[in-house]
């Protein structure tokens, strides 16, 4: 939210500010609950990977788990500066992220394995180039929004092909983070006005940082374990400290 200062930074560059105050803890950090509300998705980033990487799972979910990485710390850069190169270090990453997704969902029953990979690398390449050069605005939320919309019938179908009842349970985590996330946003972005008027500020932007963060990390898990049924790893869902979902398997000898 701008209040007219200029920091260490210097004057504020990005077309988009969250309704918190500029500055108001640190001379460093523009938008202080913003920033460190992308720590718990790299932390649980970091949890998926290191269990995507001791229980040897495709490499793709390791880099998943690095992208989800890339993004918090994206985002992080962005709203502690509030510069126009940084929000590209946010919302580029977001772009690459949901075509990994794209990829991870489709990729099995694609006959030409090599074509989907092709296409979306030089997508996601392009995309950063021109996304470099110039401002969407709303034509980045909508660009992102059908690249969303375009997971959800595959989603769904890992949904209904699932039989374990912890695996659905994450899924339903999954929706419910994203719906309670984004009306965090929602109001932090129309109702910003009002508000600010209010004796304490929610932080609705920071809240879906958050929220997205488990989203990312259930959305993760489902996904893992929707693999390791169709690879024939004999999937369980375990939980971390009695609390964190986690995908543990049994992998044939021969593999």
């Amino acid at each position: 939210m701008a209040d007219g200062i200029s920091s260490f930074w210097g004057p504020v560059t990005s077309t988009i500010e969250c309704c918190e105050k500029n500055y108001e803890y640190s001379s460093y950090i523009a938008e202080f609950y913003n920033t460190i509300s992308n720590v718990p998705g790299i932390l649980l980033a970091l949890i998926g990977l290191v269990n995507a990487l001791r229980q040897r799972f495709e490499k793709r979910f390791s880099i998943l788990h690095i992208s989800n990485m890339i993004l918090a710390i994206g985002s992080m850069l962005y709203h502690a500066t509030l510069q126009h190169v940084q929000q590209q270090s946010d919302e580029t990453p977001m772009v690459w992220e949901i075509l990994l997704y794209m990829y991870i969902l489709y990729s099995p029953d694609w006959h030409y394995r090599s074509t989907m990979p092709t296409f979306l690398f030089l997508y996601g390449a392009a995309f950063a180039v021109v996304h470099a050069f110039l401002r969407f605005g709303i034509g980045f939320k909508v660009h992102y929004v059908i690249l969303c919309l375009l997971c959800i019938p595959r989603m769904y179908k890992y949904y209904i092909h699932t039989e374990d009842t912890a695996a659905k349970r994450i899924a339903k985590w999954y929706v419910a983070t994203i719906l309670v996330g984004s009306v965090c946003w929602f109001c932090d972005r129309v109702f910003c006005k009002r508000i600010s008027q209010w004796p304490v500020n929610p932080q609705g932007h920071a809240l879906w940082h958050v929220f997205m963060s488990f989203n990312s990390y259930c959305a993760n898990t489902f996904l893992m374990f929707c693999r390791a049924q169709q690879r024939g790893w004999n999937p369980k869902v375990k939980y971390f400290l009695g609390v964190l979902p986690y995908v543990k398997i049994e992998k044939p000898k021969a593999q």
